[in-house]
């Protein structure tokens, strides 16, 4: 199998993956370096991030932790967050309100499940491919429009994290699903400032202080 660089969609079986071929083609150990995604049927291969940015996305799933399971949610790190047999998404963390009933549903988390989703981007990429609808200008060069699919089926919270090497430039951003399958902003903390709200979950962090 040819496994392409960047976002572009593996050539063979393009328009065709599904979770059943991803489980009899994909082999674990192949991937273990990088993400992979898919979208109506097209199979998105990206590298995994830097260190420093696998650091920040560990220390922010650690800091969710303790309030996180208080209330009764669950964090993890990247899933297959699924929509549909031929789309996924890999949130950088997940937040789950219900742990998956079986081992399918363990490889192959149902939206449904999910209560938040977080995305890190990198201050400074290229904007999104055109026909991928506005995007924010930190957002990296990408296929994959995990906020989007994430209001479609109905996951009540976003959060984007932007990296930035000079600190004081690094923004988080929530964002709560509106009835009307928008998104409305809920908080947002630049730099130094703290990120503090009491739902999905009691949530207070820096941006800054989530890189060395």
């Amino acid at each position: 199998m040819l496994l392409t660089r960047g976002v572009e969609p593996v050539p063979d079986l393009d328009g065709r993956w599904t979770i059943q071929r991803a489980e009899r083609h994909l082999r674990v150990g192949e991937l273990a370096g990088a993400r992979h995604e898919c979208v109506d049927g097209r199979l998105m291969v990206r590298p995994f991030p830097p260190a420093t940015e696998s650091i920040a996305m560990a220390g922010l799933a650690s800091a969710f932790v303790p309030a996180a399971e208080a209330t009764g949610r669950h964090v993890f790190g990247r899933v297959n967050l699924t929509f549909s047999p031929t789309c996924w998404i890999q949130p950088d963390v997940t937040v789950l309100h219900t742990l998956p009933a079986s081992d399918e549903e363990e490889r192959w988390v149902p939206a449904a499940l999910c209560t938040m989703a977080v995305e890190f981007v990198r201050r400074g990429a290229p904007p999104a491919r055109r026909g991928a609808g506005p995007q924010p200008a930190e957002d990296r060069v990408d296929r994959v429009d995990r906020r989007r699919r994430c209001a479609e089926a109905g996951v009540p919270w976003f959060l984007r994290v932007a990296l930035d090497r000079r600190p004081h430039r690094m923004t988080a951003e929530l964002f709560r699903r509106t009835d009307g399958g928008g998104w409305a902003p809920a908080a947002r903390a630049v730099g130094g400032q703290r990120l503090r709200v009491r739902a999905p979950f009691p949530i207070d962090f820096a941006p800054a202080r989530l890189l060395p």
